[in-house]
């Protein structure tokens, strides 16, 4: 989160600038996550690999039965590798997608199972950059109940108290209790 960002939140500047100088730049929990798995998923590899080697070891006492199993290591590796890329890549555009529907839909997960992937574009950053709003837009058409209204993301103010007297919100024309009150005003 930046400034502009805990400022929105509602924090005062000075609140917002010390909660930058006691945090720091934060980083998005999608981001975090995305760490997260690469680490998970370099481990599983780097403990696949020396089970790989000790079990390579006992095969070293033949020529050409070594070469073939390094072969067929070299070939794993390459298939670890290329799918490794894959689901990393595929991790970072969920993650990506979440935080841009994150506050647009009710549902994230639904939402992103009616976009289509293949047409959502990221930047150098992670962020996306291009790819849904054309879709997002085909969505509020088709299923309206999963977006958010803008009526529904504008937060209600609370009552306000002034010189010790409650004014109560506007809409208050269907509120029995606040009918009652008004007799006695």
């Amino acid at each position: 989160m930046n400034k502009e960002q805990l400022i929105a939140l509602g924090l005062s500047e000075e609140q917002a600038q010390s909660v930058l100088e006691g945090f720091g730049q934060m980083v998005p929990k999608s981001r975090l996550d995305d760490k997260i798995q690469e680490l998970k998923t370099a481990k599983d590899t780097i403990t696949k690999y020396e089970t790989d080697l000790e079990d390579l070891k006992p095969k070293a006492a033949g020529n050409e039965a070594l070469l073939q199993q390094i072969q067929q290591l070299q070939d794993d590796n390459k298939t670890a590798k290329e799918q490794y890329e894959s689901e990393l890549a595929e991790t970072r555009l969920n993650s990506a997608m979440k935080l841009w529907l994150t506050n647009k839909v009710h549902d994230v997960d639904i939402a992103i199972s009616q976009l289509d992937k293949s047409k959502v574009e990221l930047d150098e950053l992670g962020n996306v950059k291009s790819g849904l709003e054309d879709q997002m837009a085909a969505l509020k058409e088709s299923k309206p109940f999963l977006v958010i209204q803008e009526e529904q993301q504008q937060q209600q103010q609370p009552p306000s108290w002034s010189e010790g007297q409650y004014n109560p919100p506007s809409n208050t024309n269907d509120d029995p209790f606040a009918a009652k009150m008004a007799k006695y005003e």
